[in-house]
């Protein structure tokens, strides 16, 4: 190639550019926005076309227009389509005989146990916006922060402490997040059930010395329903919980009747402008029952510890706020059922109901004791239930696989780090409450 004609187009090279640029700009402003999402789906060049293309809009059925006088000529008799002549029209086939596999349920108002008044319902799944301040507005409850101090001492004295309890304990730790899989590392869902498990097993070794342990068992699985009025709405708790510990002896009430008369005094915290039923499931199809989930023979009645788990449910991940509204919700509903079972249609109790509840994600855990002292519920005034809450409190600060490094240098060792002892004692001592 001749210098001169290199030289050439060199020259040329930017002014070209700008043609094919300007041409585009031109055809982007003719046709518009179409061109523009063709340009935008072109320029993700990671993602499939499939991601990219828009969404074809959803087709309107065509209505029919049904003329008095004039029937449509159909291909119903030939039994197969023609062209030009409109698709016949066929009743509703219905079986002469019940097939589960293809039932169909009647419209809600059709059906027996339809209400005017709706019935809000809490569930195992639901994610309550204001978490524990909603629940305690729902249940008519005075928050008290910390445990009580009767129930910490149960796990100071020496006598109710197991042998070798922090070595115990961190070994139950080290199974949990170690030794209990073939993997790398375990899964949240595994590590936390199986340390849950590990620590109670540990905690029934004190049998010997408290026989009272020997007096309880553990349930799954079973479904609780607890209905009550608040205000002029219903509400009921609905569904499956966590692990729980039943006892053939009631728990002792924790405050007693001077305390529990003082929380007429208190004053409910509301959260205008958010409504109290947020979140909540509203239905009219309902039932008002309050059942415990279990026989009325049953040989353990009382509900002592609900256990709960932060990622049992993989379909549904609740924030630490709303999993602490699930525990309170479950802990009151049972022991509700509890008191209307005892004392029927009574208000305010003789003698209060408690129950108690820990939750875990295998490291932080929460603890609540709930005291049910009026069944009363509709107003805001008068005696109030009362609840004591431990919240994220941590058993340990790590357990690695392997160490994390940073800039050469360790920063986590691996193993277990950090353990925390007064953790363990207060889940011991919520376990030995009613025992000693």
């Amino acid at each position: 190639m001749l210098p001169e004609t290199a030289q050439c187009l060199k020259t040329a090279a930017p002014l070209f550019s700008q043609t094919v640029f300007l041409k585009d700009l031109r055809r982007l402003s003719t046709h518009g926005g179409a061109m523009a999402s063709h340009l935008q789906a072109r320029r993700h060049f990671a993602v499939s076309r499939c991601l990219t293309a828009k969404v074809p809009p959803e087709r309107k059925p065509r209505e029919r227009v049904e003329i008095p006088g004039l029937e449509m000529v159909t291909y119903g008799e030939r039994m197969h389509y023609v062209p030009g002549l409109s698709k016949p029209v066929h009743p509703q086939w219905e079986r002469d005989y019940k097939d589960p596999r293809h039932y169909r349920s009647p419209p809600a108002h059709e059906m027996p146990l339809y209400k005017e008044k709706p019935c809000y319902v809490y569930n195992q799944r639901t994610s309550a916006l204001e978490g524990v301040r909603q629940a305690l507005w729902l249940t008519k409850t005075k928050l008290i922060c910390g445990l009580p101090p009767q129930l910490l001492s149960l796990a100071e004295s020496p006598a109710n402490q197991i042998p070798d309890q922090d070595e115990r304990v961190q070994n139950a730790i080290k199974h949990a997040r170690f030794w209990d899989t073939t993997e790398e590392r375990p899964g949240k869902e595994k590590y936390s059930n199986t340390l849950l498990l590990n620590l109670l097993h540990l905690c029934a070794t004190l049998q010997s010395s408290h026989p009272a342990i020997g007096r309880r068992i553990l349930a799954e699985k079973y479904s609780l329903a607890a209905t009550w009025k608040r205000g002029e709405d219903l509400f009921q708790i609905r569904g499956q919980n966590g692990l729980l510990q039943n006892c053939m002896d009631p728990l002792p009430e924790v405050s007693g009747k001077q305390e529990v008369g003082d929380t007429a005094d208190h004053v409910l915290e509301t959260f205008y402008p958010v409504s109290p039923t947020i979140d909540l499931q509203k239905v009219n199809v309902y039932k008002e029952m309050n059942c415990s989930g279990f026989r009325g023979d049953y040989p353990y009645p009382h509900a002592h510890t609900l256990y709960f788990l932060e990622g049992a449910d993989p379909r549904c991940k609740l924030r630490p706020e709303q999993f602490r509204a699930k525990m309170f919700m479950f802990t009151f509903g049972n022991a509700l059922v509890r008191a209307h079972n005892l004392y029927g249609p009574q208000r305010v109790l003789d003698r209060p109901v408690t129950v108690q509840a820990v939750g875990t994600n295998g490291r932080i855990f929460q603890f609540m004791v709930f005291q049910l002292n009026t069944t009363d519920l509709s107003g805001d005034d008068g005696i109030k239930n009362q609840v004591w809450l431990d919240e994220d409190v941590e058993l340990y600060d790590f357990a690695k696989v392997r160490p994390l490094i940073k800039k050469k240098q360790v920063k986590v060792p691996a193993g277990l780090a950090g353990y925390k002892p007064e953790t363990f004692s207060k889940f011991l001592a919520l376990y030995l409450h009613g025992a000693v």
